[in-house]
């Protein structure tokens, strides 16, 4: 038994998909297939069920998993501890960010970092804040940039959260509740809504306070850029779930309503695997460590 076999292993359980795997790997697909046939013939039991359009596991190969991941976390700790006592910094960080937020100056920060690291390879990748927090906790990213539904850390991440962003409804000036200033949750069951996609953290606030209210809301129109949440409003083609802040930069094409009953927060975190979830790189814990402190919490930006 290798440790190669049981990274391919591993790496097809997480992606579902030999292809994926090969990919993420830097491998060839035949090459990922035939070590794992090799393991199972080892092992004498078929640890993936390969029948369906994507790869499960079957009885035995969720019994060998976490031993599979046990094994390696183990090399990576020792790997890591060496690294620790020689004082070496480098090796590879992978950091993610929400696509719709690049204001936050992240791009400043990793190229401070890296400047001060040159040996430290960085990979960047924008995605859903699900998505993002899924890969933080089976070690594909180190750092990530989410959006949240509660200043709560989610199941095996620790947070940092920087921005509390309150939420609003805006519309048109022509729209009918353009004469409005507040308006409870509730009120929302009889519009259009306009919102980011699910994923996000503002997206799961609604959602959430909309089923505390009874009702599912009517989602007209979503996107991934809150900028063109801004300009479907201002036409008029519904109410746009907005961070105030965002609303109030377009006194000319929004009237802002706040919403009560319950008040909407989203928030903007740093996120890092927790501590429990296995070994962290010495790249990685500098890197958290200068994004903590750059990214200090702040009010709604």
């Amino acid at each position: 038994m290798e440790l190669r076999q049981l990274a391919y292993f591993v790496a097809v359980t997480e992606e579902a998909n030999f292809t994926r795997a090969a990919a993420r790997l830097h491998v060839a697909q035949p090459g990922v297939s035939a070590q794992i046939r090799q393991l199972e013939a080892e092992l004498g039991q078929p640890l993936l069920d390969r029948s369906g359009r994507t790869v499960r596991l079957t009885e035995v190969g969720e019994a060998v998993l976490p031993y599979a991941r046990a094994a390696l976390a183990a090399v990576e700790g020792a790997r890591l501890a060496v690294e620790e006592l020689t004082g070496l910094m480098r090796g590879h960080v992978t950091v993610g960010m929400m696509t719709s937020r690049a204001e936050l100056g992240l791009p400043a920060l990793l190229a401070d970092f890296q400047q001060a690291h040159p040996a430290v390879e960085i990979t960047l990748t924008a995605d859903h804040s699900d998505r993002l927090l899924e890969a933080l906790r089976t070690g594909r990213l180190d750092l990530a940039v989410v959006g949240l539904a509660s200043p709560e850390a989610p199941p095996g991440v620790t947070i940092q959260v920087v921005v509390d962003a309150p939420l609003v409804a805006a519309v048109g000036h022509g729209h009918r509740l353009a004469t409005k200033t507040t308006m409870p949750v509730a009120g929302l069951d009889e519009h259009a809504l306009i919102s980011l996609t699910r994923g996000t953290g503002l997206r799961t606030s609604l959602d959430q306070a909309c089923a505390a209210a009874g009702f599912r809301p009517r989602i007209a129109f979503e996107a991934g850029d809150p900028n063109l949440l801004v300009e479907l409003a201002g036409r008029g083609l519904g109410v746009a779930i907005l961070p105030e802040s965002l609303a109030a930069a377009h006194p000319d094409e929004l009237h802002t309503v706040r919403l009560t009953d319950p008040a909407l927060h989203s928030y903007l975190a740093l996120a890092w695997r927790s501590a429990d979830q296995g070994p962290v790189s010495p790249a990685a814990r500098a890197l958290i460590r200068r994004a903590r402190e750059a990214l200090r919490p702040s009010a709604d930006r």
